[in-house]
Parts: C-alpha cells; structure tokens; sequence
C-alpha cells in the first residue's frame, strides 16, 4: 500500500509498483447503488471489494524478494535504482515495500524499539495489522530470537491481522520458512476494524505495529460551500443515466465525522471571533466565495477506537506517509489516486474516476494521528472538563524515517559504496509514529 511518490523524476522508475487492473472499467458505478452511500463506504468498497476491490484479487500484488539486497556491493544511487529496475522487470505483477526491499534490517529496527520499551514481565504479544507478506513478522520474531533472553522468544505471541486470505498464505509461508516460528505465529483473517472480531478485552500489554496501513483507510469527505458556510457531509449518489457518478450534500449527520471534525477543531476559529470580525468575514465570503473541501481519517478514527477499546494497555508503532507531491485532487488531506496503464503510472483527477483498476492513498498528518491516539484514549475528552486535572495516558513521539533507523536500526546495512544510503536518503516523505502507555495519572 505504499507508493514512494518522492522519487517521481522522469528519468528515475518508482520504488514501489503496481500491477495493472484485470477487470471492468465500469466497476465504480456498480458501488453506488439506488441510494447514496458515504464517500469512505464508496472508497472502501473501490479498494476491497471482494470482487472487483483493487486489493481483494491481487494474490501476486505484495512482492517478495527471493533474497536480501546487499547494499554493500552496490557502487551507489545509480547502482541501486538500476538493481531496482531489474527485480521489478523479474516481478512484473508485483510491488515492493520498504519492510521487503531492506530486509531484515527494517524489521529489525522495528524489533530493536520494541526491545527497548517492552515489558518482559509478561509474555511478549505482536499484533501486526495488515501483514502484507510476512516479511515484518518474520524479520521480528528473527531478531527476538537471536537477540532477545530466550523465555522471552520461547513465550512470544505474533497474531497478524490480515483482511486478505491470499496474503494471510503468503504470511504463514514466510513464517514457516523458521519452523521454530510457527508455534508463535498466527493469522486472523479479519478486518481490524470491527469490533466483533477482537473478543474480550485484552488488559495485559502488547504491541501493535501498522506499517503503510494509514495511507489505505477510508476517508470522508466533507464541504462549505464558502468561508463561513457549516460544513456538509459528502455522498456519492448515482445520475439519472446510471453511468455518472455525482457528489451529494447534506448536514452533518454522521457520529464518526462528527467526532473526527470535534477532535481536529475545525470550528475553534468560530469561537474566539468577535460578531463583527464574524459579520466582515461572511460579507466577504458573500463577495469573493470561496468553496472548502476536507478530507477526514475516518477510518484511522474508526480502528484506534476499537484498538483502544480492545487492547487498552497497548503500544503502537506505526509508518507512512507525511505527506504527497502532486496531488490533484482538491481538499486538506486530499488523496492520490494512481493507476498503471501499459507498465506507466499515471494520477486520476478525481476520486470518483477509481474504478477498482486504481489505488486510493492519503497522507497522514501525524500531528492529527496524535490528537486522535489522545482522543481514543480517552485524555482528550477529559481536557474538555476545565476540573479533570487527569495527565495523558499516552506517551508519544513522531520521527523521520531516517532518525527512526538512526535510532533503532543498523544504517550501515543499507549503505551501498560511495555512502548513499537508500533507506535513509529516499525516504523523506514518511515517518515514525510510537505511543506507549502511561501510568501518569495526576
């Protein structure tokens, strides 16, 4: 689910390709049926639809590497983006992520922070929501194998969460080539999203690790017609030739983009505004109107309220992108919506163009994933009563890839001849987010 939109010079291939749709070009039309439905039901359905979803019949679209690149033989950039090159052309219908292209050594990094923090008083316990290919899981439970106190391995629980059954095969495949890993291993074909799936709540501690999953959740839309119009709700409804597809707009209605537009606070500059300031501005708004659009992580929103509610005493590592060059498509927080056509990518002008032969990826405004872990949590609700005096139950942090795996990782793993250093150096546009748990409660 991860595209590296930072390397879109002509004269250099993308990091992480797509394979070419197999089906119907006419798929969007057949989401929508006889009445409205909200703009992230009409995503979730262009994504994962079981039938035409662009990821739900791609059995082949998670590539995996036969073996490690060594970066230490490669002369440079150059070198690297030419080695790119042929393992894509030997991988035509696949795509690579960044847990696959520096293998174990991302993972790694990945095990070495949870190593640093967790509480081995209890057993260790990994839920890794959607696992892509396994790669992650088994470069983790590889380096707690051989680096972690051997109860600690011998105890360990990886559970991936993973809503595709052809890739939930591939994990188990990948795990299973250390057989010592399989008793600790598992799949849950699901999606994390709904409650039901998660039984009773878990109160020990555990680790949830979520790479490039943020950037493939469903959104919602929403829409002012001018600076000072409320803000409406986005439908997507079918036209009356029952080919086109039409925005439509209501109030808001809808509890989960109620509580994401409360907790991003897009009405405080309301609050503090004199009438006459208020009065100037929709004068204005009435001479120079100018529409607004927002896109809302409904779906982030969505699993860390299950995740929080399930696992109350988790920590989480998460990765994606912060943000995305050459968006076309208007709003905060708009998407990229991405195609490949004749072994070329190539970006939709609107969302509504997905026709199941397109990925529909956002950026994430880590500082708002923040606001939300904060929310779910249940911190930011008590700071709307002016007497709690209760401290966040979460601690967090945001960091660049790079520092991430200055931290964390072996970067001279990744370092190819001259210095360049891929991991590092072509990553600018992702980052880290960790949040652990508190026990300041005053």
């Amino acid at each position: 689910m991860m595209l590296c939109r930072a390397l879109r010079p002509k004269n250099l291939p993308l990091l992480f390709h797509k394979p070419k749709a197999p089906f119907g070009s006419l798929f969007s039309t057949h989401i929508v049926g006889d009445k409205p439905i909200l703009v992230r039901d009409f995503i979730h359905s262009a994504l994962y639809d079981p039938k035409h979803g662009y990821f739900s019949q791609r059995s082949k679209s998670v590539g995996v590497l036969p073996r490690a690149i060594k970066f230490n033989q490669l002369e440079g950039r150059k070198g690297y983006m030419k080695y790119l090159d042929k393992i894509y052309k030997e991988s035509e219908l696949s795509w690579f992520t960044p847990v696959e292209i520096f293998k174990p050594w991302y993972a790694h990094g990945i095990a070495e922070a949870i190593m640093r923090t967790a509480n081995f008083s209890v057993p260790l316990k990994i839920y890794e929501i959607g696992g892509g290919s396994g790669t992650c899981a088994k470069g983790i439970m590889d380096y707690i194998m051989l680096n972690a106190p051997p109860r600690v391995y011998n105890n360990m629980t990886y559970i991936s969460v993973e809503v595709s059954p052809s890739l939930a095969e591939i994990q188990r495949e990948t795990v299973g080539e250390v057989h010592s890993h399989l008793s600790k291993f598992r799949v849950e074909c699901r999606d994390a999203t709904d409650r039901s799936g998660w039984g009773d709540v878990e109160q020990q501690p555990c680790w949830v690790i979520m790479l490039e999953v943020l950037d493939n959740l469903p959104h919602d839309l929403i829409y002012s017609e001018n600076q000072v119009s409320p803000w409406m709700e986005v439908w997507v409804e079918k036209l009356q030739d029952r080919e086109t597809l039409s925005e439509l707009y209501k109030p808001l209605q809808d509890s989960l983009i109620k509580r994401c537009v409360e907790i991003i606070d897009l009405d405080k500059k309301h609050d503090f505004q004199s009438s006459a300031i208020l009065k100037a501005k929709s004068v204005w708004s009435k001479v120079f109107p100018k529409p607004q659009r927002c896109w809302l992580p409904t779906g982030c929103l969505k699993l860390l309220e299950v995740l929080h509610e399930v696992l109350p005493k988790m920590s989480l590592i998460a990765s994606d992108f912060s943000y995305l060059p050459d968006v076309r498509i208007l709003g905060e927080r708009a998407p990229l919506v991405s195609t490949k056509k004749d072994g070329s990518s190539s970006d939709y002008n609107s969302y509504l163009d997905a026709r199941g032969d397109a990925d529909i990826f956002f950026p994430t405004e880590f500082w708002l994933l923040e606001r939300i872990d904060h929310y779910c949590s249940g911190w930011l609700k008590l700071q709307k009563d002016m007497s709690s005096k209760e401290g966040k139950k979460r601690r967090t942090i945001t960091l660049d890839t790079s520092s991430f795996m200055d931290e964390f990782g072996l970067p001279s793993k990744t370092r190819t001849k001259d210095g360049y250093n891929p991991l590092l150096d072509d990553f600018k546009n992702t980052k880290f987010y960790l949040s652990v748990p508190t026990h300041n409660t005053v």
